[in-house]
């Protein structure tokens, strides 16, 4: 299939756009009306990433079996109140989902796993849009570079986020109670996500021969 020329299609709606996305081979946002690739297609993902990435998901899957909400992959976008669609690499949804449903019903984490080409739009952008989502009660942004994570936690007001920083392999931090999870803790082990990535050594102070 020839290249997509993005630069030529008309701006589209969220309902246009989810049309279009079901007759394609890769998958795309929706960024001010029109089709990009994500930045990290374009980039690609590394070891690190992926493996983070993996672990998470799994993570999420073992914890949240038997209750109604469900963690998802990049197939599924989350939809910004402006009219973006953005796909974070692990999301988790409370709602009530179709089979064919290509937009979570009811978000309430979002995961973006950090890596250098990417840094900047997760930590800036993304994470501006992220807050403005009703429903989402947790942002986590996990470094691939160090073990290294930040919670995000909505407040008792909505637009009232507090950032928790979690470091080193022995931290575990506790996500929010959302959804029908009432009663349940659900926590993360950094050694859990960060499992088979490998960190270099710091560098000796000074740096001279």
């Amino acid at each position: 299939m020839p290249a997509i020329d993005l630069e030529k299609l008309p701006p589209m709606s969220v309902e246009e756009f989810t049309k279009w996305q079901r007759r394609q081979e890769r998958l795309y946002e929706l960024v001010d009306g029109r089709p990009k690739l994500p930045l990290k297609t374009m980039t690609g993902a590394t070891v690190a990433h992926d493996t983070v990435t993996g672990n998470v998901f799994a993570s999420l899957h073992h914890l949240l079996r038997g209750s109604p909400c469900r963690p998802h992959t990049d197939d599924i976008a989350i939809r910004i109140p402006a009219g973006n669609l953005r796909r974070p690499d692990v999301l988790v949804d409370c709602g009530e989902a179709h089979p064919s449903d290509m937009i979570a019903a009811e978000p309430v984490l979002v995961v973006e796993v950090l890596s250098p080409s990417t840094m900047s739009l997760d930590r800036i952008h993304k994470l501006d849009e992220y807050r403005t989502v009703p429903c989402l009660s947790a942002i986590l942004l996990v470094d691939t570079e160090a073990p290294h994570v930040t919670l995000y936690r909505r407040g008792s007001e909505s637009k009232d986020w507090q950032r928790h920083i979690f470091e080193g392999l022995e931290a575990r931090l506790v996500l929010p109670r959302f959804g029908g999870l009432d009663g349940l803790d659900v926590s993360l082990a950094l050694a859990d996500i960060y499992d088979g990535v490998s960190f270099d050594p710091p560098a000796p102070a000074g740096g001279g021969a």
